[in-house]
């Protein structure tokens, strides 16, 4: 009994260890009354945060290293979805599969920073970001 214990622990661990080392970030979107960013944002740098407006209008965000961070701006919010796209560069590397995209002269390289890509959206009411209410139906 002892050793299948053993066994167990050791396949547990191991199977822990492939999950915590396999895979993609997984940022954790957070906020406040007034702004945006993300959580567990391990692994990533050279992030850009593309958040479009429910006017329409576009602004962007960069950090070149750790979460990148939007603010409401102005004493006037726009009340609506604001939706988002985040692009950053992971710390796994991969093949560059097209030669042409490698570089030139000294600089060409066989591999690069995997890229990163996230999508969601907040919601601003009366001025301030806010979580939607979480409405079911008896």
């Amino acid at each position: 009994m002892l050793i299948k214990t053993r066994i167990l622990a050791t396949l547990v661990a191991v199977g822990l260890g492939a999950a915590a080392g396999a895979g993609m970030p997984e940022p954790v979107q957070q906020h406040n009354s007034n702004a945006v960013w993300f959580e567990n944002w391990i692994g990533l740098s050279n992030a850009q945060m593309t958040v479009r407006l429910p006017n329409g209008k576009i602004e962007t965000v960069s950090a070149t290293s750790g979460t990148p961070v939007y603010r409401l701006s102005g004493d006037k919010v726009m009340d609506g979805v604001y939706r988002y796209e985040i692009t950053a560069a992971s710390d796994e590397v991969i093949e560059i599969v097209n030669p042409i995209d490698n570089g030139r002269g000294e600089n060409a390289k066989k591999q690069q920073n995997k890229p990163f890509y996230m999508s969601g959206q907040f919601l601003v009411s009366r001025n301030v970001i806010i979580t939607p209410a979480d409405i079911k139906e008896e």
